[in-house]
């Protein structure tokens, strides 16, 4: 390989720009890739029967197109990146205020390379541009998982090593999903489930790839170039090329302003004609459930609700008393909510499944007991309220796991948004949350928008019904329990106590739906409850 063509080459890769006067290298972008990127909170994905409506919206974005005939461009252009990772990124800025975004990279997916393939990918021998260096049927099998709202655990892979690491990145909770990569539209596999297919022109096919290998990947020009012309231009040629035809929509490399608006414009046209908005109807239950059959519908009776109440026994109901007075100081409040909180989690360990063991005593007797018999455990918080009883849980299981999903209410609608997952092990592997026995914390089951949400995220994940023990103070008989009932009979609900009612207002400062007057959106509160709970324990 020439030498001259060599040094030409090494000045893009060096490429600075003039700042303050003083030339400094041009920043290397790094892209958030295989990641969750929220920024508004994700919606309901369910109705109210629990059951998933609306799949993630799938974006396969693929560079296809050469808009020109050499293989370099513009210096100015090559700290933009590949152009695929780019509009992806540009996609997600125009959008805006936006419900959780995974970008989904190819790069994850390279195979696992024994010793001698190995060596030649050290000595640029190795062909990485074909699709058979993809993981194809892993590739669609993660992008299945998440597009169906499911877990999945994404491949790691190090360019430097050349190796797929044995790490897995763990992934869950995308409403958009943007998968991206040269050879995103190749696999007839992924085609299928991508929902929009995105082309773009491909100006930096080779100064992308110099600076990129160069810089992150620790590579050294003569070797990048030789890859390039034996391996890179003609898979793009052979593979990458013939599936432009599949592209619903090609992204231009310049002025492509006009093309990323109509991609939001659809997106944002199919997010709203998937949204799920249900927490009216089981606020206050008996009226959606009346409207629902056409005949009057009674309150539910609490021993309809099969709810595994706390005795009421004089201390549990002294306790209630402390707690539901106003005029209870902090210091108290705490005290007596962490009690309680104890009471509720070992009168729920009853649904936890014994063995018989026998024991020898210190004076040789053998008395007949019980065991755990359950091999995975963990505890998970809804956040703020439900941290009020992890010190109770922590006080009677104190070696198990314990996570937290952040859930709130939509400041207009008042929907039920997903924040934050921060689940244990046991429930992000899948092979592991089948056997797991999960213990649901949560401060009061109301409307039950919140309760809603954090069951159908456990099921996702493939955590069995029937193991997840669902742990709360107060209950209102009137709320959305009972429609919880019927979406989700197989889950334990343990409680401390029932209260009647539901009482609907408008929270003031917000204009929420059918609310011309601007008096507010519409909230539920139970009667009498404890207040807030969560800001009498913590502020």
């Amino acid at each position: 390989m020439p030498d001259e063509f060599v040094k030409i080459t090494e000045s893009l890769v060096n490429e600075t720009q003039k700042v303050d006067g003083q030339e400094k290298p041009l920043p290397a972008i790094q892209p958030k890739k295989n990641t969750v990127l929220v920024s508004h909170g994700r919606p309901p994905w369910y109705s109210e029967d629990g059951q998933r409506t609306s799949d993630a919206f799938v974006i396969g974005v693929a560079g296809l197109l050469l808009a020109s005939s050499s293989p370099f461009w513009r210096g100015d252009h090559i700290s933009l990146g590949s152009l695929q990772t780019h509009v992806a990124r540009e996609i997600i800025r125009k959008l805006g205020s936006i419900p959780t975004v995974i970008i989904l990279s190819q790069d994850s997916f390279y195979k696992f390379h024994n010793e001698e393939e190995l060596a030649l990918a050290h000595a640029n021998m190795l062909d990485f541009d074909h699709p058979d260096a993809l993981d194809m049927p892993i590739f669609a099998a993660c992008l299945s998982d998440l597009k169906a709202c499911k877990q999945s655990n994404i491949p790691m892979y190090s360019f430097e090593q050349h190796q797929r690491l044995p790490e897995t990145k763990y992934l869950y909770g995308a409403t958009i999903i943007i998968a991206e990569g040269i050879m995103a539209l190749v696999d007839p596999a992924l085609r299928d489930l991508y929902d929009l297919k995105v082309g773009t022109c491909f100006y930096l096919m080779l100064a992308r790839r110099l600076r990129r290998d160069v810089k992150e990947r620790g590579r050294d020009v003569s070797g990048i170039l030789d890859q390039y012309l034996r391996y890179v231009k003609p898979s793009y040629d052979n593979f990458v090329r013939p599936t432009a035809s599949y592209a619903d929509i090609i992204v231009p490399g310049s002025n492509n302003s006009v093309a990323i608006d109509l991609i939001c414009t659809h997106i944002r046209e199919k997010l709203e004609e998937r949204s799920n908005k249900f927490r009216q109807k089981i606020a206050i239950p008996h009226r959606y459930l009346s409207s629902k059959s056409g005949a009057s519908t009674p309150e539910s009776r609490v021993e309809d609700l099969d709810l595994t109440i706390l005795p009421q026994t004089p201390q549990v109901q002294g306790i209630f008393t402390i707690l539901r007075d106003k005029t209870t100081g902090r210091q108290d409040f705490v005290f007596f909510i962490d009690r309680l909180a104890t009471l509720l989690v070992e009168h729920a360990l009853q649904h936890l499944p014994y063995a018989p063991k026998i024991v020898t005593t210190p004076v040789g007797e053998q008395p007949h007991g019980k065991k755990m018999d359950a091999q995975y455990t963990c505890g998970v918080t809804i956040l703020r309220s439900g941290g009020a009883l992890e010190r109770g849980f922590r006080r009677v299981i104190n070696d198990v796991p314990v996570g937290s999903l952040l859930i709130q209410s939509d400041s207009k609608s008042g929907e039920a948004l997903a924040l934050q997952v921060n689940l244990p092990q046991y429930i992000k592997l899948r092979h592991l949350a089948d056997e797991t026995f999960v213990f649901l914390m949560d401060a009061q089951i109301g409307t039950a928008a919140a309760a809603f949400m954090a069951i159908r995220i456990l099921l996702d994940h493939g955590v069995r019904e029937d193991r997840i023990i669902f742990i709360t103070f107060l209950v209102a008989r009137a709320g959305g329990v009972s429609v919880l009932r019927r979406a989700f009979p197989g889950v334990k609900i343990v409680c401390g106590g029932v209260d009647d009612e539901m009482q609907e207002g408008w929270l003031e400062g917000y204009k929420g739906e059918g609310n011309p007057e601007g008096r507010g959106r519409k909230v539920w509160v139970m009667k009498p409850g404890m207040g807030q709970i969560g800001d009498r324990y913590y502020l």
